[in-house]
């Protein structure tokens, strides 16, 4: 689908939303450190877990929300805002005023609005794209956000620590004029007959029935090993910006990046978790396309096997070494497992999935980062009683068990294919 073929709102969204995406990855990456530092790591931990649990919640009511009261309401909403959660924030770290509650409140209600907005926003995508077209209009929005991971932390670990309060005044600056542009510009896509016949259902049964769909998982044995399985490996890579962050940023001390000769080139930890946070993006935006299609040339279980197994061997290589090298190879192993099966894994629910309820399959494949979300900040609680290398050997033994368990699921149904066809 060509540029000049794009529906004006996909243009508005995508200027709106990659100017956003930047200003997310130059703050987000560095909040689990902040936390960390203000409240110590087992105060950290469990406040990221109800933060999180608040998005959850958020998130259950957002595709509600984008139906009920519209896509382009429901965006407009959440950027508002956006913009007073970021006023919020600047005054909670500014010159004459310093509060960690403010600012954890404000990373919250941050994490509520983006759970609000993204629901409508990938509804008015559905809206005005054809089928055919839908996944290269989501394929450009998916390589806006990896350069904004890419150069959001490099610039973020230069102005979080220096320049906060000017940084995150401009934040509300730029989600301040995002909200006029979306107000002015950006049109409705769901039809008022549509939004009528959504308008019976209260916002508590969309909840349930949300919770409810869930219930499939128990009747598909299949599925719920994959969840099982996806849970745990999402233990892994869900520390990107929890323990990676933290060990990354204190066992990294000016540390000797390059020196040819005279010249010296030091980097201190913050900026070397940036360094490595960028790399897992550059990698994603550049090979993302190539993997996929060398993975497809495979069995689809000895690619989630093989996956699982790298996220072990790259976590397990983070937690022994306190080499700026070591952590960059380490997360090349880390990123090579991300796409090894980024591809793969929607067409597997979809052919796991009755063509009936394919929509409910996918609404319970999310459980697999919901509640790997949940669970991954309580990494930090546990370094207060182990040492570091234990908890990065734990997370390994987690992503092992995944590749374990989707053996054990492909073994399962292989079995009853073959049953199947006798």
């Amino acid at each position: 689908m060509r540029w000049k073929d794009w529906d004006r709102n996909l243009k508005i969204r995508l200027f709106g939303e990659g100017t956003t995406n930047f200003l997310f990855w130059s703050y987000f990456p560095f909040m689990t450190i902040l936390f960390e530092n203000s409240f110590g790591k087992d105060k950290a931990g469990w406040l990221l877990v109800l933060s999180q649990a608040f998005s959850v919640v958020a998130s259950l009511t957002g595709g509600y929300c984008a139906d009920r009261f519209g896509r382009k309401r429901m965006m407009v909403i959440s950027s508002f805002g956006q913009f007073l959660t970021f006023l919020l924030f600047a005054l909670a770290n500014s010159p004459w005023y310093q509060s960690p509650i403010g600012t954890f409140v404000a990373f919250s209600l941050l994490g509520i609005w983006g759970a609000l907005y993204w629901p409508a926003s990938h509804a008015m995508v559905a809206d005005v794209v054809s089928e055919k077209h839908r996944a290269s209009v989501f394929a450009v929005f998916y390589t806006s956000i990896n350069i904004a991971v890419v150069v959001g932390p490099i610039i973020g670990s230069f102005l979080f620590y220096s320049y906060r309060f000017e940084m995150l005044l401009a934040g509300a600056l730029l989600t301040g004029t995002l909200t006029i542009i979306l107000q002015r510009f950006l049109g409705e896509t769901v039809t008022l007959k549509f939004r009528r016949k959504e308008a019976k259902v209260r916002w508590y049964k969309a909840v349930w029935d949300e919770l409810s769909d869930y219930r499939i998982i128990a009747k598909d044995r299949t599925f719920l090993l994959f969840i099982i399985a996806g849970v745990l490996v999402a233990q892994t890579f869900m520390q990107l910006d929890i323990l990676i962050a933290v060990y990354t940023s204190e066992v990294i001390d000016n540390q000797t990046l390059i020196q040819l000769g005279d010249f010296k080139l030091s980097i201190s930890g913050e900026k070397a978790f940036a360094l490595v946070l960028a790399e897992n993006g550059l990698l994603v935006a550049i090979f993302t396309v190539f993997i996929t299609r060398v993975m497809n040339r495979f069995k689809e279980k000895w690619v989630f096997v093989a996956s699982s197994l790298l996220y072990a061997i790259g976590i397990f290589l983070y937690g022994i070494t306190e080499s700026i090298w070591m952590f960059i190879f380490a997360m090349g192993l880390f990123t090579m497992a991300e796409l090894m099966v980024v591809g793969i894994q929607e067409s597997f629910v979809a052919k796991l999935a009755p063509q009936h309820m394919r929509g409910q399959y996918f609404s319970a494949a999310s459980l697999r980062f919901t509640v790997g979300k949940l669970m991954a900040p309580l990494s930090l609680v546990l370094t207060n009683y182990l040492a570091y290398p234990v908890v990065f050997a734990a997370l390994g033994l987690f992503a092992v068990m995944s590749a374990f368990v989707y053996w054990y699921m492909f073994k399962k149904l292989e079995n009853n294919q073959r049953r199947a066809e006798i």
